[in-house]
């Protein structure tokens, strides 16, 4: 596991799963297997060189989901070379951001998308690859010679992917072949992938929450069966005709599925489990999916700095809703003090979730202060999320350190405001929010999605919050609202809800 590379993965599954189903896009007819992906990927990989791209070139990968995006990625790690991973919902100021900022050597992106990010480049003269249109880089490519994988180092720089840049510029964290390839691993036998098996994901595969279901189903000899872009209606619909046996999401999307009318007439029959990260779920809405679909739902928490999943439970562990679950083997862990990172907390004590491993980034890409900021002298990470580690060693987040609200002096998390009002039978989704105030410096304010033919007001949420919470952690505003501003992989973004916080 700790010596895998990511440029054998497609050769190693053409060679152990043929040409099995391996990709899909839903609503299309073409199914690839795995010799197909990997013969596209050796003769895109032809083209790249041909092009001048060698080995540690940084190499932007700005496509949706689909076919392209997986055999590009497999041509980069095939060449040696680094992938950089792009939202196709980034803005052409971003992408030219990120291309500038690792000195990329390439960029591949959508033909109707050239013209305005070659603009926003600042000065950078990377080589662009488009798709479609009549003159198509990308199928002149797919014409190369087929290329060998490069023979690289388990330590070798595979990816530089970027955070979202909550405060500030985003920056890349590097991730190594073996941080890739063990979160990959990890990730499989955890969640007992199987050859065979069907996944139903609308996970951006720029994203290494994305990223490493794709790369895990091509480890496990698995169908991906991938949504352009998540719709409700859409996945349910699959999940009834096309029998996945894994569906994979972040919150909001299972929200949007409880919420759905046609969420009673959807068969889950096929599915043997589900997985959600991203952001932590409420519990009330957890037992929900596993009664309306009839299946365990896994909670894992992750981060781009460790190239994915870290800690998870798996299908067969006994429920804990509410915990994030277990470290994976040889990833250690500690809670540290809020105050004294250096210091442990004590037991039940809330703290800085810290990590420690083989999956954990070498550092950020040309920013040695933040990377020594981030990472100390033994190695430990520090996540940004305040956590508590139980009796039996499971871990529940309990927020972002940076969206911890100071209401008066008091401490208020708003992930434990949104676990209780989630639990409110009118409630879809919620997200709670710091607003500025005079006297008390902060106030939690609650923005609430509420069901379809359900109704509540402010007083009646204002009732079921002083049934559960302190009379300080109870909401001071609430706002009914249709939908809640969410960031390009579907997380709830709490930021663009508190305008005066981020102008400070």
């Amino acid at each position: 596991m700790l010596d895998g590379r990511i440029s054998d993965l497609a050769a190693g599954a053409a060679k152990r799963f043929g040409d099995m189903p391996a990709f899909q896009l839903l609503g299309e007819d073409a199914v690839l297997g795995f010799a197909e992906i990997d013969r596209r990927a050796a003769r895109f990989a032809g083209g790249l060189a041909a092009a001048g791209v060698g080995r540690g070139d940084r190499v932007v990968l700005h496509l949706p989901n689909g076919w392209r995006w997986i055999v590009a990625y497999h041509a980069i790690a095939r060449l040696g070379a680094v992938v950089v991973p792009a939202n196709i919902l980034l803005t052409p100021a971003e992408v030219g951001f990120l291309a500038t900022d690792s000195v990329a050597a390439a960029v591949i992106l959508p033909a109707d998308r050239q013209a305005p990010i070659a603009s926003a480049l600042a000065g950078s003269t990377p080589r662009i690859v488009a798709t479609g249109g009549a003159d198509c880089d990308f199928a002149r490519m797919l014409e190369g010679a087929p290329l060998a994988p490069v023979a690289v180092s388990p330590d070798d720089l595979f990816t530089i992917g970027y955070t979202s840049g909550t405060t500030g510029r985003p920056k890349g964290a590097m991730l190594t072949h073996r941080n890739v390839f063990a979160s990959t691993a990890l990730t499989a036998t955890i969640h007992v992938r199987a050859r065979g098996e069907t996944v139903l994901t609308a996970l951006p595969f720029p994203h290494v929450y994305g990223n490493v279901v794709m790369n895990a189903a091509f480890l496990a000899g698995m169908r991906i069966l991938a949504m352009p872009r998540f719709d409700a209606g859409l996945a349910l619909a699959a999940i009834s005709a096309e029998r996945p046996t894994v569906f994979e999401g972040v919150p909001t999307m299972f929200y949007q599925m409880l919420a759905h009318p046609d969420l009673a007439a959807a068969d889950f029959s096929s599915l043997s489990r589900c997985t959600v990260g991203g952001q932590t779920m409420p519990t009330a809405k957890l037992d929900e999916v596993v009664a309306r679909f009839g299946c365990p739902i896994c909670e894992l928490w992750g981060m781009t700095e460790v190239a994915g999943p870290a800690i998870s439970h798996s299908p067969y562990w006994p429920a804990r809703h509410g915990s994030i679950g277990l470290a994976f083997p040889g990833v250690e862990t500690r809670v540290a003090d809020l105050s004294d990172r250096g210091r442990d907390a004590a037991a039940d004590e809330a703290g800085e979730l810290c990590v420690r491993g083989p999956l954990v980034t070498r550092g950020y890409w040309r920013n040695d202060a933040a990377t020594a900021e981030a990472i100390d002298g033994d190695g430990w990470l520090a996540t940004g999320d305040i956590a508590v580690r139980d009796a039996d060693g499971y871990l529940r987040i309990v927020d972002r350190r940076k969206d911890l609200i100071i209401t008066g002096g008091y401490n208020i998390y708003p992930a434990e405001l949104e676990q209780v009002i989630a639990a409110h039978p009118s409630v879809a989704m919620v997200a709670v929010a710091a607003v500025a105030d005079a006297e008390k410096g902060e106030l939690a304010k609650a923005f609430v999605v509420l069901r379809p033919d359900h109704a509540a007001d402010a007083a009646a949420l204002d009732r079921h919050c002083r049934a559960h919470l302190a009379p300080y952690k109870v909401p001071r505003l609430f706002a009914f609202v249709d939908d809640l501003p969410k960031t390009s992989t579907g997380k709830i973004l709490r930021r663009a809800l508190q305008p005066e916080r981020m102008s400070q």
